[in-house]
């Protein structure tokens, strides 16, 4: 009889034990689902972040061919959105022009100053270039409750004068 009680109160013991394995195992298989979930929607989002950024890019190009006072006639440093207006791109101060979806695209632009002998671009001193500037733009979205921030930055110059 002894020893029916006591193999019946291991049996229950290791019923316990393996419980505690599966729950442990489930818990380990959703954390990690869970963090796969997190990265693919994360990989997914940057991935349409760069295409807004490269389109970005292109657009700010349609502006320049259209005429250059639409990149010289804006401030340095200050804040623009591109909309798709009368089928072509323009620049405009609205914040909703900058929103698609979960992003928000920004373009700014900054004056560019060269070295008065060899004419390459410099950070400080030198002449003011009018022909040429440097335009920043930026995509970011809120990403699990952190901003993420995308950059893309380049030099454009009027190239029809």
């Amino acid at each position: 009889m002894k020893t029916f009680f006591k193999s019946r109160g291991f049996m229950v013991v290791e019923i316990l034990v393996a419980i505690s394995i599966i729950t442990a195992s489930i818990l380990a298989a959703m954390a990690v689902t869970q963090k796969s979930v997190y990265v693919s929607r994360q990989a997914f989002h940057t991935a349409q972040a760069s295409f807004l950024l490269e389109e970005g890019a292109e657009a700010v190009r349609i502006v320049r061919d259209n005429a250059w006072s639409g990149i010289s006639g804006l401030t340095a440093g200050g804040t623009y959105y591109l909309k798709f207006s009368g089928g072509t791109w323009i620049t405009s101060t609205t914040l909703s022009d900058g929103v698609l979806g979960i992003f928000t695209r920004k373009v700014s632009v900054a004056n560019v100053n060269r070295d008065n002998t060899s004419k390459d671009i410099v950070s400080s001193g030198g002449t003011l270039d009018a022909g040429t500037k440097l335009v920043t733009i930026t995509v970011s979205w809120l990403e699990g409750g952190t901003l993420i921030t995308k950059t893309l930055q380049f030099y454009i110059m009027n190239i029809f004068s």
